[in-house]
């Protein structure tokens, strides 16, 4: 039975783990839903000793706190020998491109997220695969909730777009690359496009009320929120299916949220916690 070692155990990892066991592996994991304690060391380095594969959707550390670029790589890179290596990164790392399609070769590092760029080069420099993950959506975390809790948003922003790609999808992905060369992959949807198009379909699917059309100023939004309408760009996953055979389930929005329709309600989605950062894998 092969053994996948995962640390940070969140949502987006808790499905690929799913995917793992429903193939034959064994999966042993740290964080809130872990089988161990990230700094239950002796227990770690024992596991990683055991492990076939290793795969971190631990974030970077916060900059100006003091913290580790990477805290994986900071305590435990030298126990991760020759081992294969998977990264969850984030397509932020290509900063703004004013709507401009971007690939695995465009510059890196020029964005909001200093941080996840060089946590995202740290780990190609040890030769992982790193996937590079734009807006992540599925069951418990979608538009859904966020319309249901009063949380969604339509604002006026012409020409601004997102890409993004359901979870099971990145799962997809992740099973596809487990024998892929090293190197950077995007993990994205066919097509991206702006906010107000997926709130608008999924008011039609679920028949909740569309919010209102807002500028960016009046809808006030979190800084965290807002930090993502400052940066506008298409992804591209051409490399993902040339060179992983990555193969999309949900290829639009369209069909993702057609799926979850058909197993959310309002009553259950607004009592959903949703985890609004793409950063929380």
């Amino acid at each position: 039975m092969p053994r996948m070692f995962i640390f940070g155990l969140g949502y987006t990892a808790q499905v690929i783990a799913a995917h793992l066991v429903a193939q034959g592996w064994d999966v042993i994991s740290t964080g809130r839903e872990g089988t161990l304690g990230f700094d239950d060391e002796s227990s770690v380095r024992v596991a990683l000793a055991d492990a076939d594969h290793v795969l971190s959707s631990v974030p970077p550390g916060r900059e100006g706190r003091g913290e580790p670029l990477d805290p994986v790589l900071d305590r435990y890179g030298d126990a991760l020998g020759a081992l294969p290596l998977f990264y969850l990164s984030a397509t932020g790392v290509y900063g703004d491109t004013g709507g401009a399609w971007v690939d695995e070769d465009a510059p890196v590092g020029t964005g909001r997220r200093t941080a996840r760029a060089q946590a995202d080069a740290a780990w190609l420099a040890m030769g992982a695969r790193v996937y590079r993950l734009p807006g992540i959506y599925g069951p418990g975390r979608s538009i859904f909730e966020r319309l249901a809790q009063g949380r969604a948003h339509r604002i006026d922003l012409p020409g601004q777009v997102f890409s993004r790609v359901h979870v099971n999808d990145i799962a997809g992905g992740v099973l596809a690359g487990l024998d892929a060369p090293p190197g950077a992959y995007n993990l994205a949807d066919d097509l991206p496009c702006g906010q107000n198009l997926l709130v608008e379909e999924a008011c039609r699917l679920s028949g909740m009320a569309l919010p209102p059309l807002q500028t960016l100023e009046k809808a006030d939004l979190s800084p965290m929120a807002r930090g993502f309408y400052a940066e506008n760009r298409r992804i591209a996953n051409g490399k993902a299916k040339r060179v992983l055979g990555w193969r999309l389930r949900y290829p639009t929005y369209v069909e993702g949220l057609r799926a979850l329709s058909a197993t959310t309600s309002p009553a259950v989605a607004s009592t959903t916690p949703v985890i609004a950062s793409g950063d929380q894998r």
